[in-house]
């Protein structure tokens, strides 16, 4: 919502009774109390609060059923067939699960959005500050200040689920994802994150081919108001391969779709396949990075006229 500019971060939102009843871990929202939409993330990725989690997700989708709604479409479109979603705490209920393959590539899709490891990445910070309720945030992710290059993701507890930790580190071009869940104490929690951590980046190295947002190719539109427009990657590309392992012959190639107009910022165009030798390494969509609208009617007809002229 951030990025398509529906929310703002300095929007004010005003808390519901229903927001601020929640349970669990919390930055004790109170009714009708009104916090701006940084601090509420803030709040969630710092603090695991369940009360500003409903609060902005009442904002966003008008309850928190519709919101829980988007959140298993979003699984659907994202491909993961082992989790569903009753509420947005993560509180237990019935037929709510996943897997830890499946937050892996949720918080894929999450880092997408670059700027969540502004918040993730926050030890300590507080809230309402110089208030008399004055709040004090510390991280339940104690990695982001005990190893190196941690700056996310999210910590779980339930009686059920135990001592659960997505975890993201970055070492120059290399950023890795660990999920464990269901240790006894937080103390394993992170051990085992960081016996992971380590393992990757000990044991493989990426090397880095394009960026996010890097143009790739172009679209040659007839029918488009603008003929040309920049094709660029999705996110950045990059190969991973073990320490001391030979890389045959890395090549890149594009697989442009057929196109409908008009086309939104953002959409899906085309594929990047990334080959050392015969081996597919990976497949990256290629998207548009602007609105592609229809030719109107005194474009299309001015083209034609160029074109006849270049005929004569």
């Amino acid at each position: 919502e951030l990025q398509k500019g529906s929310l703002k971060k300095e929007e004010t939102i005003r808390i519901s009774e229903n927001a601020a009843s929640m349970g669990g871990s919390q930055i004790f929202l109170e009714a009708g109390e009104e916090m701006k939409v940084n601090d509420l993330l803030k709040g969630i990725a710092i603090a695991s609060a369940n009360d500003a989690s409903v609060a902005l997700a009442e904002r966003i989708a008008g309850s928190e059923e519709a919101f829980v709604k988007k959140m298993n479409d979003k699984v659907k479109e994202l491909g993961l067939k082992n989790t569903v979603f009753q509420n947005v705490t993560g509180l237990p209920a019935e037929n709510h699960y996943s897997t830890a393959y499946d937050m892996a590539m949720m918080a894929k899709e999450l880092l997408s959005h670059e700027s969540i490891t502004d918040y993730t990445s926050i030890y300590e910070d507080y809230l309402r500050k110089g208030t008399d309720n004055e709040f004090w945030l510390v991280n339940t992710n104690k990695l982001v200040r005990f190893y190196p290059g941690v700056d996310g993701l999210k910590t779980g507890f339930t009686n059920e689920a135990k001592y659960c930790l997505t975890a993201t580190a970055k070492k120059g071009d290399m950023r890795v994802i660990a999920v464990v869940m269901g240790l006894d104490t937080p103390k394993a929690r992170n051990a085992t994150v960081s016996k992971m951590l380590d393992y990757a980046f000990n044991t493989y190295e990426t090397k880095k081919l394009f960026d996010k947002g890097q143009a790739i190719t172009e679209l040659n539109l007839l029918k488009a108001e603008n003929r040309k427009t920049a094709v660029v990657a999705s996110e950045s590309i990059s190969t991973l391969f073990k320490k001391g392992d030979t890389i045959d012959e890395l090549t890149t190639s594009v697989k442009l779709d057929s196109v409908e107009l008009p086309l939104k910022k953002g959409d899906q165009v085309g594929t990047l396949q990334v080959k050392n030798g015969e081996e597919l390494i990976s497949e990256t969509p290629l998207i548009v990075n602007e609105d592609v609208d229809k030719a109107s009617f005194f474009t299309l007809f001015k083209r034609s006229i160029q074109k006849l002229s270049k005929n004569d």
